[in-house]
């Protein structure tokens, strides 16, 4: 009697193996062989993610700037900037040196320098201003190590849709 249920048994586990692999194949082959319509098509990224171009001018005020710090800041204090949207540095912590809104290349890009190396540390921004009676405008902010320049932090605002614009940002930069 077990050698018939377990001959059953593996009758029935047999037929089940080959009636999925066979609905499989009918699945596999009801596939649509055209492409999705571009509409359907993830859309490409908003804008390129270049960085202007570093200066002779901007390299030496940022090597000038590391060159006037001893020792970076210990780990867990953190640096700080609120600029505004034409790049004027409005408030910051004593390492933030300058910062400066890129004219030669559209809408919304920046850098901040600092007076040490930042390229491996975390870098967060948020779009805001220091007027406590304004709420700031909408936008978006992205944050990245400055090309070339240890010591630098590029950002790029954005409004709400994404294109290019000039915005007020707070940023910091955890040691």
């Amino acid at each position: 009697m077990a050698t018939l249920l377990s001959r059953k048994a593996a009758a029935v586990a047999l037929g089940a193996l080959t009636l999925t692999l066979a609905g499989g194949g009918i699945a596999a082959a009801a596939q649509p062989a055209t492409k999705a319509p571009v509409q359907a098509v993830q859309p490409a990224v908003r804008q390129p993610g270049g960085q202007p171009p570093v200066t002779a001018a901007s390299a030496r005020q940022a090597r000038a700037a590391m060159a006037t710090t001893l020792a970076a800041p210990a780990p867990g204090a953190v640096a700080w900037a609120v600029v505004s949207a034409n790049g004027v540095l409005l408030q910051h912590s004593p390492n933030v040196v300058s910062a400066q809104r890129f004219t030669c290349c559209g809408a919304g890009q920046y850098e901040v320098i600092l007076n040490y190396d930042v390229h491996l540390k975390a870098h967060a921004a948020t779009i805001g201003t220091n007027d406590p009676a304004n709420v700031p405008p909408g936008g978006e902010v992205s944050v990245a190590p400055r090309y070339l320049t240890p010591n630098g932090v590029f950002i790029q605002t954005r409004s709400s849709g994404g294109s290019a614009a000039d915005r007020p940002f707070h940023l910091i930069v955890a040691n």
